[in-house]
């Protein structure tokens, strides 16, 4: 569970994040409220997309990696007739067309952008190039061109078409796809020009809408009693799709001294590249198995 002592916060901040505001801010809010010097998120959510940002605070930071190599939904709407800059509303306008795709249309090519396709990163985001952000570079009016790489598509559908220049979809993908450039090759594809003018991310690895706090709700319980920390989600949460094991209190001595302890038993696990390890029903590590034994990666050292 989320624990306070001496200052420091540890838990998951799931916040659905407001439009308008980046995610670095997002995590200055949450270290603002909570009191706590120590926090992260897992994935860049762009300032024009709002929902679910997860934020890590205090010994969750361990568990970052886990969530942001989860699957990723989202709900976003297209404008037709216009590619820009960013792939978005926030950039110019760099191609215009006045071919507008009918429902049919679109139905028709979804499948061509599902399952590992290759895709090439927006100019604006969060890529390095030689040890800069692409969108730095972009914005300093630097060209930036990014190689495509495969990314995976699990699921694209066509939710609504409330006009002729607007539709509305849901995608669920893995890590690193970029919705933005789902739209604009989206748009080249059916003949005419994209960008998605609204975004919206419902999930995040083991996080799903009823996760979701927004900060009004952080703010009001913070001036009710002054502790928020009941909103929080517990750290083990990040762990969900893991394989777990329960330790005894020698064994988690052992491993807490960085020794690896043997796993007995005809079910005991062989081999394995991360499991959650809890000591007593609480998280006390993340380890890896290999030949039968259970050695330590990172602890977890809340109190």
């Amino acid at each position: 569970m989320a624990r306070k002592k001496k200052g420091t916060v540890h838990g998951w901040v799931v916040l659905d994040k407001p439009y308008g505001m980046t995610s670095t801010q997002a995590v200055g809010a949450m270290k603002r409220i909570f009191g706590t010097p120590k926090a992260g998120h897992a994935g860049t959510l762009d300032p024009l997309a709002s929902g679910m940002l997860p934020i890590a605070l205090g010994e969750a930071t361990k568990t970052v990696p886990y969530v942001m190599d989860g699957d990723k939904l989202y709900r976003f709407t297209v404008r037709w007739g216009a590619e820009t800059s960013t792939d978005d509303a926030e950039g110019e306008v760099v191609k215009a067309s006045d071919h507008r795709p009918s429902a049919d249309d679109i139905d028709a090519v979804l499948d061509e952008f599902e399952g590992e396709i290759l895709q090439t990163p927006p100019a604006f985001s969060a890529i390095k190039v030689d040890g800069e952000r692409a969108y730095d570079l972009a914005r300093a009016g630097e060209t930036v061109e990014l190689e495509a790489r495969p990314v995976t598509v699990h699921r694209l559908d066509l939710v609504d078409c409330p006009d002729a220049d607007t539709a509305v979809f849901e995608a669920e993908c893995g890590k690193g796809t970029y919705v933005r450039a789902i739209a604009r090759d989206m748009g080249r594809r059916l003949g005419t020009a994209g960008h998605v003018i609204e975004l919206r991310r419902l999930v995040v690895g083991p996080f799903g809408e009823e996760d979701m706090v927004t900060i009004d709700a952080l703010q009001a319980a913070l001036e009710a009693d002054g502790d928020a920390l009941s909103l929080l989600t517990p750290i083990e949460a990040a762990l969900a799709g893991l394989p777990q094991l329960d330790v005894t209190s020698d064994q988690a001595v052992r491993l807490r001294n960085g020794n690896p302890v043997l796993l007995r038993g005809r079910d005991a696990p062989v081999e394995e590249e991360a499991v959650g390890v809890f000591e007593r029903g609480r998280l006390m590590a993340i380890a890896k198995v290999e030949h039968g034994e259970l050695k330590p990666v990172r602890l977890i050292l809340p109190d």
